[in-house]
């Protein structure tokens, strides 16, 4: 019996198209493609140092994906993510260094920690929201970058703190190889996101974004959503802060000030509101492109500042004509193409 193909696409092609169309396989495979990088380095394909700044471009990913929630799913702003980074960061390094706890214990400690902070910031946007949220949420940022200079007992104060790189189950990593860990660490965290966005608490953060009248009209517990949402969102900077420690492996309380927090949320701006690949990608351009780009430029290199200048421009450019993030020129571009692809056709046949 002869088995009927349509459009040309047998069976293994149909398959083969689902296995593609899988979420959880183009993150996977996704992951794989970031994970050669260290190969081209070794090589000498790449500069080493680019390796460094696309690692950092993984962390600050990581951390951004959390924002992304608070504010591209349920409409809250929070200008703290530095101080809950930095947070991870000494909690993460003083356990490994100082009292010389695994890894994973340190990264469990340091998620914990900041999500029950996260959860009583949760609390207090109970009470105000839009700006007065995100001054309180910077407050608490400040509070904790304080913490961080005059607690020098734990955190060696202005000296800053150090770290080497992780110690998985025994095994020290070197640079390439805790670099595919933050590969692995943003896959797992992509796919996480993916299941929240998509599920109950996805469709009741969405509720609470449009109105939180009628997300309550609904049934929907705004408490509850409101202390989860925060809590995950903190849990991400201080993994990622965690990540930073032992990847960077040195952290200064001058490192996590407002205009970090700035640049992250500048990140899910330029990215793309809702959108996980478009976190990535708005990371990329925020953190890499000033560094390996602009600064290679001859003259513009040269000017003090361009990495913010480049920024402030970007996320007017990208207010104006992309207001969902640069994300949406890849529907640009396929309109673009089809137009061409389609006016050589339409010459192909009148020929």
């Amino acid at each position: 019996m002869k088995k009927v193909t349509v459009n040309g696409q047998g069976p293994s092609g149909n398959l083969a198209l689902r296995v593609y169309r899988n979420a959880y396989f183009r993150y996977i495979l996704f992951g794989v493609i970031i994970s050669l990088l260290p190969m081209l380095a070794q090589s000498g394909v790449m500069p080493s140092s680019f390796l460094v700044n696309i690692g950092s471009v993984l962390i600050y990913a990581v951390v951004a994906m959390g924002l992304n929630l608070l504010l591209g799913y349920s409409g809250l702003i929070s200008l703290g993510t530095a101080g809950f980074m930095g947070l991870g960061a000494y909690i993460s390094g003083y356990l490994t260094e100082a009292m010389e706890l695994p890894f994973l214990v340190a990264v469990l400690v340091a998620i914990v920690v900041a999500a029950l902070l996260g959860t009583l910031v949760g609390f207090v946007s109970l009470r105000v929201a839009g700006i007065y949220l995100a001054i309180a949420t910077l407050c608490v940022s400040e509070i904790l970058r304080k913490t961080f200079e005059e607690l020098d007992q734990f955190t060696n104060g202005f000296s800053g703190f150090t770290a080497g790189y992780p110690i998985l189950f025994g095994i020290s990593l070197k640079r390439e190889a805790t670099f595919v860990l933050l590969t692995v660490v943003l896959v797992l965290v992509m796919m996480l996101t993916h299941n929240l966005v998509n599920g109950q608490m996805g469709r009741a953060l969405h509720a609470m974004r449009g109105s939180e009248v009628a997300a309550q009209a609904m049934g929907i517990n705004l408490l509850k959503y409101r202390l989860i949402v925060f809590a995950i969102a903190t849990a991400y900077a201080a993994l990622g802060g965690a990540l930073y420690m032992h990847f960077v492996k040195f952290s200064y309380p001058s490192t996590w000030i407002m205009m970090f927090s700035l640049n992250i949320l500048a990140v899910v701006v330029i990215g793309g509101l809702r959108s996980i690949y478009g976190t990535v990608i708005g990371a990329l351009i925020v953190f890499a492109v000033p560094d390996l780009v602009l600064k290679r430029i001859p003259v513009i290199g040269k000017i003090d500042g361009i990495a913010y200048i480049f920024t402030g421009v970007l996320i007017i450019l990208v207010i104006m004509f992309y207001p969902n993030g640069v994300v949406g020129l890849r529907q640009d571009l396929k309109r673009l193409m089809s137009k061409l692809f389609g006016k050589k056709k339409e010459g192909a046949h009148h020929v």
